[in-house]
């Protein structure tokens, strides 16, 4: 429901992922009654859109952030019910369990595979759309925030901004993100070297299980303050074309420099067609930057000049990141990732250096499509320092960088997307080799979810902490209420 963060890392996220990423269904022998569960919200007062009516599909398509799901095959929910607090949200669970209606949660709509507001092989449900919950309040004195889960992080980051430019949170930079799926999945951003992952740095929680109680900080733990950044923060954009292998020259050099580069100086890579760009944000000024860059451990191949690096404070980076203002950040619109355009991802952990060879494959055979991209993020710094089991994210020590594989096409209701969909899924069986070993399994993050990674996608996900959350749901969530496709399920029993 909603959250207070900070810089530690409480054993509460457990359950805040259990709770606030997870579709509610009830149990199987519960008959459903749309109809009952429809007269149980509108008694309550709540705000109820029906399929058929007119505002029913303007609610539900708003925030769908993968428009490849607007299609008349989408499962569609029965219902979209919009909370307008707490109370609300209790309600809707119990009429859902009570009516035998499954609830899938909503909050910013970037689930990767659709599944907080559509169903795959399940029968009828509603959505409760969390995007009137998005108070966010800031306390300078206590430097502490709470924040309700319908948020976005442009949301978060411009509320901050307002109190103070001395004050910053470490999340991501996809700015229409809901902070209720993101920092329960991870959530990882510009600051991570420095301070760690969202997740890392939730302390409190306000959450409601699926008995429909409320759950409130005197349960859950205490308040802590929010991450220090600097008055001034550097960026530059550089992109270097692929003449005479340059960009892949670049790439191979920034895989080994990038994860051991200093706290402060987050670098990320975006492979495309014969380009490769980085784009990084520094806590520092430029004329901290550039020797940082130039010397023997940076990446002097990018031939970083004064003219390259901006300053700004940390607020407008992350506006600049997505070419946009600070201003934007009210709009709940302002991404690089939002357009009118279908994606296919996937996601791979990289833990030793892919050789140039490999990468010189990548860009003269792999990269053919004019939208397919490879996005690189380096690990390293607080993040990787955390222990694995600290939060259910586990991603950690020895991971190099983050890759995501992602290509995007035009909607169009006479096309679907299949020759991107097959660059990605042939794409991901090319790198098997480079991401992966008998001693080095495979990885996954959540909150890139795909449905293409079967059946064992738990330990992709969240490796040896996979186990320790189906028990932890056996003890929360004992008759499995919450569930979806890919929910942590109950522990299997022994044969």
């Amino acid at each position: 429901m909603a959250k207070r963060f900070n810089l530690a890392a409480p054993l509460l996220l457990t359950l805040t992922f259990l709770f606030c990423s997870c579709s509610m269904i009830s149990s199987s022998s519960q008959a459903a009654s749309p109809t009952g569960f429809l007269q149980c919200l509108t008694k309550a007062n709540i705000s109820v859109f029906e399929q058929g009516e007119d505002l029913f599909n303007t609610q539900l398509d708003k925030y769908i952030r993968n428009p490849k799901f607007l299609a008349n095959t989408t499962g569609r929910p029965l219902y979209v019910v919009m909370p307008a607090n707490a109370h609300h949200v209790q309600i809707a669970v119990r009429c859902g369990s009570l009516n035998g209606v499954p609830l899938r949660v909503h909050s910013g709509g970037h689930d990767y595979e659709g599944l907080s507001y559509r169903s795959v092989d399940t029968g009828g449900f509603a959505m409760l759309d969390m995007s009137e919950l998005r108070t966010v309040v800031v306390d300078n004195q206590t430097s502490t925030a709470w924040v309700e889960s319908g948020a976005t992080l442009d949301e978060l980051y411009y509320a901050i901004s307002k109190v103070s430019n001395l004050l910053g949170f470490p999340a991501g930079v996809c700015l229409t993100v809901g902070v209720g799926g993101h920092f329960s999945g991870g959530g990882f951003g510009t600051l991570m070297g420095k301070h760690g992952l969202a997740v890392d740095n939730v302390i409190d929680a306000e959450l409601v299980d699926a008995n429909g109680t409320l759950l409130n900080k005197t349960t859950m733990g205490d308040d802590v303050r929010l991450v220090i950044v600097p008055a001034t923060v550097s960026v530059f954009k550089v992109s270097v074309s692929n003449s005479q292998g340059a960009a892949v020259h670049a790439v191979t050099k920034w895989q080994k420099v990038a994860p051991a580069l200093p706290e402060e100086l987050y670098i990320r890579a975006l492979v495309q067609n014969d380009m490769s760009v980085f784009r990084a944000v520094f806590l520092g000024t430029c004329d901290a930057l550039l020797p940082v860059m130039s010397r023997s451990g940076g990446i002097p191949e990018l031939n970083l000049s004064r003219s390259d690096c901006k300053e700004m404070t940390w607020v407008e980076s992350m506006a600049y990141i997505n070419n946009a203002t600070v201003e934007d950040l009210t709009k709940r619109t302002t991404s690089e990732f939002d357009s009118n355009h279908g994606f296919k991802a996937t996601t791979d952990y990289v833990q030793r250096a892919i050789r140039r060879e490999v990468w010189a494959k990548i860009f003269y055979k792999q990269l053919r499509q004019p939208n397919a991209q490879v996005i690189l993020v380096p690990y390293g710094g607080k993040m990787s320092n955390m222990p694995e089991d600290a939060t259910p994210y586990p991603h950690r020590a020895g991971v190099l960088y983050s890759m995501q594989l992602y290509n995007y096409w035009p909607v169009d209701s006479a096309y679907n997307g299949a020759m991107e969909t097959k660059w990605v899924r042939d794409m991901y069986a090319f790198m098997a080799p480079y991401v992966s070993s008998k001693s080095r399994p495979r990885g996954a993050y959540f909150n890139c979810r795909d449905l293409d990674l079967g059946p064992n996608w738990g330990p992709k996900y969240f490796k040896g902490n996979y186990q320790r959350l189906t028990k932890a749901k056996a003890e929360i969530d004992p008759h499995n209420y919450f569930r979806n496709e890919q929910s942590i399920p109950l522990p299997k029993r022994a044969s």
